[in-house]
């Protein structure tokens, strides 16, 4: 009995120093990893970013980009770069159909991607627009036609005119083609050219992104514009996915009248319809039977309308003119161009909108201007004081939806 009594209390004094050994050592182990620094396993590696332009790793190349020169051509480009005038023919030749080299237009920007070591260029890469390009790959003998990553994002935005609507989206840091949409959309409506100082607007459209980068509007969804304390809404609606949409009114109205308020999309009314004028020119007392608007020499002018243009001329007084003949009772003519648009003939079919001729001050003027004429049953009248008829409202059949749309896009509006 005394021996297992004995061999119980050792087996116990042992048991007890084994535990107190382990803590130490777990103590003290714990102790000194702590002071240690992190295994380099562990450590966080991050990669420098990889600077890709046109689907090609940038930092491989020497990089130039230029604009083509009026009366540059492919072979001009290239072959100032070393490469052979017969093997850039023959490319050019095999891959027409991908791309016609006759297609590259002055103005527009090319780049080269060239050797780092001898300059001799790998790629030309040739932008079609912001979005469309075409690459000459030359390491391979290939041409082929690539696009940028274009993604949408849904935006709001909301401004008050002190100066003007281009100055209004300066100040608030707004991309200015959502003032160009507006001025479309509400160009039946609003009179830009006497905008007041106060008014303001709301807006809710989706900004174009091209490789995350804003590059434009890609449509206005709703709007609101108060002029004069009068708000004035535009709606898309689209029910049909065959057609386009169009803009209407909190009351189903199409906004799209017959005619354009303006022949220019931004000036400034220089002279105003009278039936006795001093001429600037003449300096005698004589009727001016349209709206003069003053615009910089080359300013786009554009139909008020659809119509047929019955006459594209000069004269001596009207300088360069183009009129337009939009039914079989409304007439306009545009006076003072600096040149036509190509095509401007008699017999030629314009659309609303379209560009017609460019300002100028041919003719008696003493500045660049167009003179607006307005004709309603063969006898001119005020172009700012005719009342213009409007195109169709929301159908009936689509009504319901329509307010529907309505009661969304004015409470989203209400929250800008």
């Amino acid at each position: 009995m005394a021996l297992g009594k004995i061999t119980t209390t050792l087996f116990a004094l042992a048991g007890a120093a084994a535990i107190l050994y382990f803590s130490y050592s777990a103590k003290n182990t714990l102790s000194f990893n702590e002071q240690l620094p992190p295994p380099e396993s562990q450590a966080t590696i991050v990669a420098a970013p990889v600077n890709m332009q046109f689907g090609l790793i940038a930092d491989d190349y020497d990089v130039a980009r230029h604009k083509i020169k009026s009366g540059q051509y492919f072979g001009d480009i290239l072959g100032s770069q070393g490469l052979d005038q017969r093997y850039l023919h023959n490319l050019s030749v095999k891959y027409k159909e991908v791309f016609d080299v006759k297609r590259l237009k002055a103005g527009r920007h090319y780049n080269l991607f060239s050797s780092k070591d001898s300059g001799k260029p790998f790629y030309f890469v040739y932008e079609l627009d912001d979005v469309d390009y075409v690459v000459y790959d030359f390491t391979r003998d290939s041409v082929y036609m690539e696009s940028k990553e274009v993604t949408f994002e849904r935006k709001t935005a909301s401004g008050t005119i002190q100066s003007s609507l281009y100055q209004s989206f300066a100040d608030n840091n707004i991309d200015p083609q959502v003032g160009m949409e507006l001025a479309d959309i509400f160009g039946w409506v609003v009179d830009f050219y006497r905008l007041q100082k106060g008014d303001n607007f709301k807006v809710i459209y989706e900004q174009r992104l091209v490789e995350g980068k804003p590059a434009g509007v890609n449509r206005v969804f709703d709007a609101v514009f108060n002029h004069a304390g009068n708000d004035f809404y535009a709606f898309y609606y689209n029910p049909d996915a065959d057609t386009y949409g169009e803009y209407f009114d909190e009351n189903a109205h199409s906004l799209r009248k017959a005619f354009l308020k303006a022949p220019l999309k931004f000036s400034r009314i220089s002279s105003k319809y009278s039936k006795n004028r001093l001429h600037p020119v003449l300096k005698t007392y004589r009727p001016h039977l349209g709206v003069d608007y003053a615009a910089p020499t080359g300013t786009p002018i554009l139909s008020v309308g659809e119509g047929i243009v019955t006459e594209s001329q000069y004269s001596k007084n009207n300088g360069n003119y183009v009129k337009v003949r939009h039914n079989s009772t409304y007439s306009t003519q545009y006076l003072h161009m600096s040149k036509f648009a190509t095509g401007m003939k008699p017999g030629t079919k314009v659309s609303q909108g379209q560009v017609i001729g460019y300002v100028g001050s041919t003719g008696l003027a003493t500045g660049p201007h167009v003179c607006f004429r307005f004709w309603k049953n063969g006898v001119q009248v005020d172009p700012l004081k005719v009342a213009i008829p409007p195109s169709e409202p929301v159908s009936s059949k689509y009504i319901e939806d329509y307010n529907r749309r309505v009661a969304r896009a004015k409470d989203e509006l209400g929250k800008i």
